[in-house]
């Protein structure tokens, strides 16, 4: 490894810093960034699931965040024809989040899974991450899942291990805001939005950006109008106290503080 490739490999307490010091880049707009396809009746794919629905396997790894899995869960779940399923990095059974306090249950371990119709890939602290972007047994996984996906999606940092995998070369992502910079060494070009279409690639922005993604995608999978429902009934109407969501709107030490607070309640 060369002297500038050193200095541009993300460090374990670097991966969420990229950009916290400098400029923060572009403003994230409110409402997603689509690009126009066939609904999930019009694409002419096989459903991945023996009962004939829609499958859609979240992968579960020491050190995901909770909200980037649970998230999109908690609108899939309940649209008609969907199943999720956690699947577990290392098997079945219990996955340690990044806090190392909440852990989730992997119904079926990564290598029983073969297909999915919906692949999506949870981001998580700097030691989780890390630890995906330089497994390249998790890449494989990934690229032969995404061969035959309708969908293949991300939240937060983990458009840094689809990145990692090879599948963001040439296209426009997003990704967590202090990790931006870091796109670019997966050949991605940051592009701002709650979430960033192309093709079959759907990256979200940081945690919260999950739940917009998933229901862009429940639209994809059934229609508008159980998009809107599903919105309706996890009462998804955010208005929140105060207006630091985003690093535009937040000056440099509440952006500091933001990521000690993460940095700190990693294991």
């Amino acid at each position: 490894m060369s002297t500038d490739e050193a200095r541009r490999k993300p460090s374990r307490r670097g991966l969420l810093r990229g950009a916290a010091a400098g400029a923060v880049g572009a403003g994230v707009v409110a409402a997603g960034s689509a690009a126009p396809g066939p609904a999930w009746a019009a694409s002419g794919r096989d459903q991945a699931s023996g009962d004939g629905r829609v499958q859609v396997a979240v992968l579960l790894y020491d050190g995901f965040t909770a909200l980037d899995a649970v998230g999109p869960f908690e609108v899939l779940c309940r649209v008609p024809g969907v199943r999720v399923t956690m699947v577990g990095r290392a098997g079945k059974g219990p996955v340690r989040t990044d806090t190392g306090e909440l852990s989730l249950v992997a119904e079926r371990a990564m290598r029983d899974v073969h297909r999915a119709d919906v692949l999506l890939i949870p981001g998580g602290g700097n030691r989780g991450v890390l630890a995906m972007m330089g497994d390249t047994e998790v890449h494989d996984w990934i690229r032969r899942v995404h061969r035959r996906s309708t969908w293949t999606t991300s939240v937060c940092t983990g458009s840094l291990i689809l990145g990692a995998a090879g599948l963001l070369r040439g296209l426009p992502a997003t990704t967590y805001w202090a990790s931006r910079p870091f796109l670019k060494d997966a050949g991605a070009t940051y592009t701002p939005g709650r979430f960033v279409e192309t093709g079959k690639i759907i990256t979200a922005a940081g945690v919260s950006a999950g739940i917009d993604m998933g229901l862009h995608l429940a639209a994809r999978l059934s229609d508008e109008k159980v998009a809107q429902a599903m919105q309706l009934a996890v009462e998804y109407d955010p208005e929140p106290p105060y207006d630091t969501g985003s690093p535009e709107k937040a000056d440099a030490a509440t952006r500091e503080l933001a990521l000690k607070l993460l940095d700190d309640a990693a294991t």
